[in-house]
């Protein structure tokens, strides 16, 4: 509910702190006081279109803030969110501050962080309800009208059933329209598809097999580069080139060189070489023929190399060229090589829908079917709800009428079928709150048929019966009361106390039988301080408040039977 008001330099207001209870609070005064001012303030803050004159003279800006206490789980705090408005603590007050300078530009704010005034606006209408002489908030917007009958008399599984029941159509319908365009694209390029799955099949890619093939290549290249090097090891050994004669040929003829220095057996000069020498070369030939049988071992263990590495050249191409292959394809693709068999199977599941297309498509065309007949079933019982609810609402209302000096007003809730396309979560029709003044004349909308009396006064016999079943926490009402007075003014001012004890109400009145009923009151007067006329409001105890309403009896002159008239009123609540 809205708990406090600060107006800052509006008009005749430089400043101004209100405070408002639970129930409800009536504002009175003289004509001219300034309680159109007070209205125009809190329009502001709710986000109303903001206009250069209200600032007061001499004043660069006006600003007005509405501190506002909700239930945690009002709307209010969804929309917020959703605009990325956090708060704290979802208990803590809302507060909506709209400043205006003197060129006629606004600022908005929601809890002092800038937002669009459009937002401030969206914010007010789940916190505020206005119905006035001249404009209606709320209940006159047909668009609330189907919520309303519904919290007024609908079963709330009723429609819920309905919402699922749409739902589940809805995504069906769309389930089939992405099968439909799935099956048309599939079918604009099935050429290309088919060449494409006959591509990928053929080269039936692995999962992990382009790292295997790297890791192979990888292995046979190595043992190329290895057998290269033991070939080339063994032919430095042993030469196939007569003319480049190796090592164990060149220790063979050092060999036979050093054997001409030794004697032979049967030499009979065994003085021809020193026994020194003798001894030397011996030492010498045993090392040429260790040389030799190191050069052997060596030549054998290169050769058994050579045999356990030996290149398989073709498994290198073959290899490479697999490699390769895969490499060009998912270039092709414009995909990396292990995406290659998820693409294959994309591809060929692709394929599958479309030649299976059709069958998929009647399956789901079925499913729609039945979706829709289901939705319409249970429409039909919520079209048949709403229709029991609404006459019940009509009677309830046209009891409040004639209470109202609206007796010969008739109150017809009118249920309009939609098209087929404009159906939705919320069924197949709807709810709009119409309105004949009078006898003879028909019905149609209520703002434009009732004047804005009667309007007010049919919206305050709409807010008794449906007290309770909105969110929006405070209502405030504009001379509701306006041309009528005695029986008539009381039944206004019944029914505004019995609808504050579900929600808060404002209420503008110059009925003394209305101010009686207030659980607080205001009182608007205007004074002149140093040649500056300037707008006060002030609530009003016990005392104040019998002489307010003997003043709205008699005139500025209060009579003792004024003041008799004041007690009367106020015992009689």
């Amino acid at each position: 509910m809205l708990t406090q008001l600060s107006i800052r330099d509006v008009v005749l207001i430089e400043k101004l702190d209100l405070a408002f209870p639970p129930g409800l609070t009536v504002l009175t005064g003289e004509t001219g006081a300034g309680k159109s001012i007070l209205l125009d303030s809190l329009g502001l803050a709710l986000g109303e279109r903001a206009s250069a004159s209200l600032v007061r003279a001499g004043c660069e800006q006006a600003s007005v803030s509405a501190s506002f206490e909700i239930a945690p789980a009002h709307p209010l705090h969804e929309l917020l969110r959703e605009q990325g408005i956090m708060l704290d603590d979802e208990r803590e007050p809302i507060l909506l501050r709209r400043v205006v300078t003197t060129d006629g530009r606004s600022r908005a704010y929601i809890n002092d962080q800038p937002v669009a005034v459009s937002l401030l606006r969206r914010a007010a209408t789940l916190l505020v309800e206005i119905q006035g002489q001249h404009e209606q908030m709320g209940l006159a917007d047909q668009a609330t009208h189907l919520d309303l009958l519904d919290a007024f008399g609908v079963p709330a599984p009723l429609r819920g059933r309905v919402a699922g029941a749409y739902r589940t159509w809805i995504e069906a319908t769309a389930e089939l329209a992405t099968a439909r365009a799935e099956m048309e694209n599939a079918a604009r390029e099935e050429d290309w598809l088919r060449q494409a799955v006959d591509d990928l099949g053929t080269l039936a890619p692995q999962e992990d097999e382009e790292a295997q093939l790297a890791g192979l290549r990888q292995a046979l290249q190595q043992g190329e580069r290895r057998a290269e090097a033991i070939a080339a090891a063994l032919s430095d050994l042993a030469p196939r080139d007569r003319r480049s004669p190796g090592p164990a040929s060149a220790l063979r003829n050092a060999s036979r060189a050093l054997q001409r220095l030794l004697p032979a057996p049967t030499d009979l000069n065994p003085e021809a070489v020193g026994a020194a020498e003798q001894v030397a070369a011996q030492e010498a030939l045993n090392a040429l023929e260790r040389a030799e049988e190191a050069l052997a071992e060596a030549e054998n263990m290169l050769s058994r190399l050579a045999s356990d590495a030996q290149a398989d050249p073709r498994l290198l191409e073959q290899t490479e060229e697999r490699l390769f292959a895969l490499r060009a394809e998912a270039r092709k693709h414009g995909v990396s090589v292990p995406e290659l068999p998820g693409l294959l199977a994309a591809f060929t599941e692709r394929l599958a829908a479309l030649d299976s297309g059709n069958a998929r498509i009647e399956g789901l065309e079925k499913t729609v079917a039945e979706a829709r007949a289901r939705f319409e079933e249970i429409a039909l019982e919520l079209t048949a709800a709403r229709e029991k609810a609404a006459r019940r609402l009509e009677q309830a209302v046209m009891a409040e009428l004639k209470p109202l000096k609206l007796e010969r007003a008739r109150f017809i809730v009118s249920l309009v079928p939609l098209e087929a396309e404009a159906w939705n979560a919320r069924g197949k029709e709807q709810a709009s709150f119409l309105i004949a003044a009078n006898p003879g004349q028909p019905p149609g909308p209520l703002a434009k048929v009732a004047s804005g009396g009667e309007l007010s006064r049919l919206m305050l016999a709409l807010k008794v019966v449906l007290a309770g079943r909105s969110a929006i926490p405070t209502l405030v009402f504009d001379e509701v009361d306006s041309g009528v007075g005695g029986a008539t003014a009381s039944a206004i001012g019944e029914r505004l106390y019995t609808v504050g004890r579900s929600v808060q109400v404002l209420v503008v009145t110059h009925s003394p039988q209305v101010a009686a009923r207030g659980d607080a009151h205001l009182r608007i007067s205007k004074s002149v301080n140093k040649g500056r006329t300037e707008t006060h409001a002030a609530p009003l105890d016990a005392q104040a408040r019998r002489e307010e309403i003997a003043r709205m009896l008699s005139g500025d002159t209060i009579t003792p039977a004024a003041r008799a008239a004041a007690d009367s009123l106020l015992k009689g609540v």
